[in-house]
């Protein structure tokens, strides 16, 4: 059997200790993108669910939902809502199309999915200083933060989850701190340290740190000694299959010839 990508215990056991400290200032963004989005759209939700890692904190942003936490198995009846949310947990998930696939199940036809999570660049600065740090120090390198999903295969899993209308983008997000390690405590504080199933079990060598952080301060700090942080926040949009959708032409039925809309002469291929 495959080793799963995330320690769900260990998971558990970050959210717990960010909740005596949380800064869930990034959730707090998530879920503003999301209610702009859903205002956007011209339909209304009578029935939504949000699958989230903290639900009690998206229960508050959302007080007409049904909150679930993300497990692997999710509680969500089938065909019951007519909106559902992923916040900020796929990028943790053993089994993002099994999450996705569920999403959709737990659809009413012509519902609305909308999963946003991180991926990308987000911690680039963090993950290669890190990486350099204990190259030099130990030469070899430790899996330390997830793997970030990237904009050009999302979409796909948004099809192979069986949505229609498919759309995958991302929100870019800066952050700054006083330090590396300011960052790494607000890490803590999101619930967002390594919980990898490949992660070491051991403490980080204290020269691997202070190396990692020199390296970040003299690589990414602006002028006033501040260093920076990415996060990219991917969004997932698809609906649940209706006959009221568009649907794609049969190809070979169109009735007007591109050339002609464009006002431009068309050149055959040779053969």
């Amino acid at each position: 059997m495959q080793q799963p990508l995330t320690d769900r215990p260990a998971l558990l056991r970050n959210r717990a200790r960010a909740m005596t400290a949380p800064a869930l200032f990034l959730h707090e963004s998530a879920a503003g993108e999301i209610k702009d989005r859903l205002g956007m759209v011209n339909k209304s939700f009578n029935a939504p669910a949000v699958v989230s890692g903290f639900p009690k904190a998206w229960q508050d942003w959302f007080p007409d939902a049904t909150c679930i936490v993300d497990e692997d198995t999710l509680e969500l009846e089938e065909s019951a809502h007519d909106l559902v949310v992923h916040a900020m947990c796929l990028h943790w998930a053993n089994d993002p199309v099994g999450q996705l696939i569920q999403a959709r199940r737990a659809l009413k036809p012509d519902g609305l999915f909308l999963g946003i999570f991180f991926g990308g660049e987000t911690l680039h600065e963090l993950r290669a200083s890190l990486a350099q740090a204990e190259a030099d120090l130990t030469g070899g390198l430790s899996p330390r933060v997830a793997p970030m999903g990237e904009i050009r295969d999302l979409g796909a899993l948004l099809q192979r989850a069986g949505f229609a209308l498919p759309v995958a983008d991302y929100l870019p997000l800066k952050a700054s701190y006083e330090s590396p390690l300011h960052l790494m405590r607000e890490l803590r504080g999101m619930g967002e340290t390594s919980a990898l199933a490949a992660r070491p079990r051991h403490a980080t060598r204290r020269s691997v740190m202070l190396r990692a952080c020199e390296l970040y301060a003299e690589t990414f700090a602006s002028p006033d000694g501040r260093v920076p942080a990415t996060f990219d926040l991917m969004v997932l949009t698809g609906w649940a299959p209706d006959e009221s959708q568009p649907q794609p032409l049969r190809p070979g039925s169109a009735t007007a010839r591109l050339a002609d809309a464009l006002g431009t002469q068309e050149s055959p291929l040779k053969d």
